[in-house]
């Protein structure tokens, strides 16, 4: 167990994992598996335990001389496929990587936040303050 949510390990499968994300779509777990792979990673996915659901409110009471409504809600669509994304490497801690500039795309650029979080679909190095 960690000690703060920012380095996070479980047992994906059999395999003590650092955990890179939780609840990611299939889409995001293959880009982070083709991204941390190509970066040296070996890379577990398992598929995420579907959330609890919430209780069901309790129905209104009824007086007497009222008749009870009876209103069946269709059931709720199932939730959708989630993934937890882990890494064999424990010492691996998705915003060390990225900060510390660890991690570089196919065209070898390094990840930036951004890019990580998939809001730009090209990661450009940035001009660091002290480079000026």
């Amino acid at each position: 167990m960690a000690l703060n949510a920012n380095h996070a390990f479980e047992d994906l499968g059999e395999t003590k994992c650092s955990i890179a994300e939780k609840n990611c779509t299939p889409a995001r777990a293959d880009f982070l598996k083709d991204l941390l792979e190509l970066n040296g990673y070996t890379v577990v996915i398992v598929k995420s335990p579907p959330p609890k659901a919430a209780p069901k409110p309790a129905p209104k009471p009824v007086t007497e001389g009222e008749v009870a409504p009876v209103v069946e809600a269709p059931p709720p669509p199932p939730p959708p496929d989630t993934f937890t994304v882990g890494v064999t490497d424990l010492m691996f801690n998705p915003a060390n990587v990225i900060y510390n500039r660890n991690l570089k795309t196919r065209d070898g650029h390094y990840v930036t936040p951004d890019y990580w979080k998939q809001k730009d679909a090209a990661s450009r190095d940035e001009e660091w303050y002290w480079n000026k």
